[in-house]
């Protein structure tokens, strides 16, 4: 089987609050895929599910062909994992971190500092991790995750928070681990971050799967292509206006605009995720972040 996540028919109510509403997903080997969606919407509960920090009753979640339910100690020798809310220990070096998560999974003791440097954590090896930046302590937690080299990564938000710089670190990781063929399933809030680094997205809302696809058939299909024309008015003020390129009329504005206005400048502007991701929620349900 080229998938290496089946879910099928996965429902999780807490309490009355039905937070997973009969989700069907697969990915791929060696894609990266993301789920997006707003706050609330159900990505967490999914990673926790298929990472086995989360029981179940509806449904079947198989990882790797391997039933999360009844195989799980299996699962997590194949696959690692970034939850927002892992911690690391902090009187510890970073060196220590890694390498007590090396013993654990019994890996060969060189394999430390080949991480430790692979990550670029080499000037920071023997800082105390209470002393790292947000975007250092991501990157000693994702050295941690393929010490053991998974087939499969999960990264819950890893680049929430940190500074651009950190991110860009996490990209060019998420890139590399991908080229190694690892499969890599992320969350994110971040639009750009999701159309640059996935082959596919699903979008949730309300515990529901609401559309699947690359994110060049998700901008066709939800997103709208804009003509923008930047132009001068009578008092000489510059004004800037956009319209749908599938408006009838759009040539024919356009064509009024030079013909009376001094027009600056006249290009398209490509549909974005966030314009799929707004119309998928309905007109900006949910935070963005």
């Amino acid at each position: 089987m080229n998938n290496v996540i089946e879910i099928k028919n996965f429902s999780k109510t807490f309490n009355s609050f039905l937070a997973v509403n009969n989700v069907e997903l697969s990915v791929r080997r060696g894609t990266v895929f993301g789920l997006l969606g707003p706050n609330g919407a159900g990505k967490t509960t999914i990673i926790k599910a298929m990472t086995g920090r989360l029981s179940f009753s509806e449904g079947e979640i198989f990882i790797l062909n391997l039933d999360v339910c009844k195989d799980i100690k299996k699962i997590h020798q194949l696959i690692g994992v970034v939850a927002e809310a892992q911690n690391l220990y902090e009187h510890l070096s970073v060196w220590e971190n890694i390498d007590f998560f090396r013993q654990l999974y019994n890996v060969d003791k060189s394999k430390t500092n080949e991480i430790i440097d692979a990550l670029s954590l080499n000037e920071k090896s023997d800082a105390k991790v209470a002393s790292l930046s947000k975007g250092l302590k991501q990157r000693v937690l994702l050295a941690r995750s393929i010490l053991h080299a998974p087939q499969l990564l999960f990264l819950d938000e890893p680049t929430s928070g940190i500074d651009p710089e950190s991110a860009l670190e996490v990209h060019n990781f998420i890139n590399q681990m991908k080229e190694l063929g690892t499969t890599i399933f992320l969350t994110s809030h971040d639009m750009e971050e999701v159309d640059s680094l996935c082959d596919e997205i699903a979008f949730i809302n309300g515990g529901k799967i609401v559309a699947t696809g690359s994110p060049k058939k998700l901008k066709k299909e939800f997103g709208k292509n804009e003509i923008e024309i930047t132009y001068f008015d009578e008092e000489g003020k510059e004004i800037c206006e956009t319209f749908p390129m599938d408006d009838s009329d759009v040539f024919v504005k356009i064509g009024n605009i030079h013909k009376t206005k001094k027009v600056v400048s006249l290009h398209t502007k490509e549909a974005s995720m966030k314009d799929v991701f707004l119309s998928l929620v309905k007109n900006g349900q949910g935070e963005l972040k």
